[in-house]
């Protein structure tokens, strides 16, 4: 959505930050506490973009915000640096480093381990700020005396030293960190981010090196907050010690909560619910001490009724009676398809892929397969086993360059275990080779880089994402520029990514999904949703594609259909390998084929051939004969 209106946002928030010191005081806000929202607004435009748009929840930002804000105070205190901005970019950076240095550890786990490590660092934060660093930050009492900031203009100076002009100063530099914010979320930085949020096995499958982009988004996250730190000395007059304790960081994810994750201004809305509130129940209900627990009550009552935030509430309600009014137009960004049942959409697909197109317009991702032959993937003692368990036995199976193979077997064969050994998700013994490198323990990134792709036998999409930011998600890793570039979506990203747009719309032609183009994956049915991570397959434009139950739980002419298209991309030489519960068709279609028992390759042979195997017609209990 953001994509669609450019410098909307911008423009939107300039208007807001100018006419809030006009509208607020008339709805009970004091100067004080505008500039309060506009400081724990820049410190959560950070932490959205690691916990809406990454989905890593974070309870250790406290000793983000803490460190940036000491290291600001303390050169503008004790060492008596002269210039504010340098000494906000500096606690900024500092906080960078060491988000840097938590984010390489913390990252190693995930989920509920990866949110104990970030509170176990805040406190370790907490209790080196109060004793062996308090010579540095003042212990118990903070640094007093952090000047006002300034503005030499060659013949006047503006000093920002009352609640008015210091917030001129706090909304420029809000308004600086949502330009910034903006444009990483809408940057193909930001794409993977919500890739990772939605799916981190199947952003690593693409190609996206899931950890590297995760530490991406805890050192911006870190960056924020340490300014946001050194906004909060400048406006009180001093580096309080309780920027690093639990309740700090505690706060933060609270008024994301309440104003919505993923949006970026989520936090400055539930800033604003959450420090008004805060007045309203001390100062004119007089309630002392008990503020925390009414305004815990409302956070409950908030959080179940609008599990989206405030903001998410709002959206949700408009998409609702938008929805009501365009069941026949074409689906919005990010939206399920409005008026369209499950069974109409399945129908529609299998209609549409009735319709083979004149030419397949497939690019192959390195033109020299067009001229090659022999073996892209060799596979030799592939071994693999949990435990005492052995999943696969000393498996051995050869992929030559345009040539259509099949694995086949009956339920717990080891079928997807071997596919998962060639992409790299699980470790195996053996050796594996692809396109004559060896690939046995590389990552799964490192793998789909190397131009081969494979799909799930669960579609494994993003599913909050569009069918187009789906494949785009994909396409991300062919785009060759500055990552800083990338970062800040500059106009060489822009004209780069627009290109590789153009292929993605290939693509959705060949397989013929052009009225899902911007409908939510999450609404779409389950064979839909098989076409499109089939598509996503193919915009790695790979040398071998691996397609894992590509068929399964489709109607018999949705089927026919599906092989069809595999069919076409094989004939660009683009080599397949299908693991198939649909025996009959796969045999049919292989010019190879293994049949795996017990995770042992039972024999092989020419698809036809086993087709009319009296084996393999006993093994499936005479469905093939």
């Amino acid at each position: 959505m953001l994509r669609q209106r450019p410098f909307l946002v911008e423009a939107l928030t300039a208007a807001a930050l100018i006419a809030a010191p006009f509208v607020l005081p008339y709805l009970g806000f004091t100067p004080t506490t505008i500039n309060r929202i506009l400081v724990w607004g820049m410190f959560g435009l950070g932490f959205d973009i690691l916990f809406g748009f990454t989905g890593l929840l974070s309870f250790g930002q406290s000793a983000f915000f803490g460190t940036g804000g000491m290291v600001a105070a303390y050169l503008l205190t004790i060492v008596n640096f002269p210039y504010v901005v340098p000494s906000l970019f500096v606690g900024m950076i500092a906080s960078a480093v060491v988000g840097y240095l938590v984010g390489s550890i913390a990252l190693r786990r995930t989920g509920i381990y990866f949110a104990m490590i970030t509170v176990a660092i805040a406190e370790i934060f907490y209790f080196v700020e109060f004793n062996p660093l308090s010579a540095y930050t003042g212990g118990e009492n903070g640094l007093p005396g952090v000047p006002s900031p300034s503005l030499y203009l060659g013949f006047t100076t503006i000093n920002f030293n009352t609640d008015w002009t210091l917030y001129s100063f706090l909304a420029f530099w809000y308004f600086v960190g949502t330009v910034l914010a903006v444009r990483i979320v809408r940057s193909p930085v930001g794409a993977v981010l919500r890739a990772i949020r939605d799916n981190p096995l199947r952003a690593a499958a693409v190609g996206h090196n899931i950890h590297s982009y995760k530490l991406t988004a805890f050192v911006i996250a870190a960056a924020y907050a340490g300014f946001a730190g050194g906004l909060l000395g400048l406006m009180q007059g001093f580096m309080p010690p309780d920027a690093f304790t639990f309740d700090t960081s505690g706060q933060l994810v609270m008024q994301t909560a309440i104003g919505g994750t993923g949006l970026l201004f989520g936090p400055l809305v539930g800033a604003i619910v959450w420090l008004y509130l805060q007045d309203f129940l001390q100062t004119t209900l007089h309630l002392g001490a008990s503020w925390k627990l009414v305004l815990g009550l409302v956070f409950v009552l908030l959080i179940c009724f609008l599990r989206r935030g405030l903001i998410g509430g709002i959206e949700d309600l408009y998409n609702y009676f938008a929805s009501r009014g365009m069941k026949k137009a074409e689906p919005q960004a990010g939206a399920p398809i409005p008026g369209v049942t499950a069974e109409e959409e399945q129908k529609a697909a299998e209609a549409a892929l009735a319709r083979a197109p004149d030419v397949v317009a497939m690019p192959a991702r390195h033109r020299e397969t067009d001229r090659k032959s022999g073996p892209i993937l060799q596979a030799t003692g592939l071994t693999k086993h949990y435990g005492g368990v052995l999943a696969n036995t000393d498996i051995n199976f050869t992929i030559n360059h345009g040539e259509l193979r099949g694995i086949i077997g009956p339920n717990g064969a080891g079928k997807t275990s071997v596919l998962n050994c060639v992409s790299g998700i699980y470790r195996s013994g053996g050796r594996i080779a692809f396109r004559g490198t060896g690939i046995a323990g590389k990552k799964p990134h490192e793998i789909a880089r190397l131009g081969l792709a494979r799909t799930f036998q669960h579609s494994e999409l993003f599913p909050q994402m569009s069918v187009l930011d789906n494949l785009l998600t994909g396409r991300h890793t062919r785009i060759k520029t500055n990552p800083l570039a990338e970062m800040l979506f500059l106009p060489s990203v822009r004209r780069e990514e627009a290109r590789h747009r153009e292929a993605i719309e290939r693509i959705i032609a060949f397989v013929e999904l052009e009225r899902y183009r911007h409908a939510r994956v999450s609404g779409l049915s389950f064979g839909t949703q098989k076409l499109v991570g089939f598509a996503r397959a193919l915009a790695l434009e790979p040398t071998l594609i691996m397609l894992d139950e590509p068929s399964a739980g489709l109607s018999p002419k949705f089927q026919g259909a599906v092989w069809e298209r595999i069919e076409q991309v094989r004939a660009t030489n683009v080599a397949v390998l299908v693991v198939e519960q649909n025996t009959r068709e796969t045999l049919r279609h292989a010019q190879w084929a293994y049949v795996l028992v017990l995770g042992q390759n039972r024999l092989d042979g020419r698809g036809q051939d086993l087709l009319h195997n009296d084996e393999v017609v006993n093994l499936y209990v005479g469905v093939l004969s």
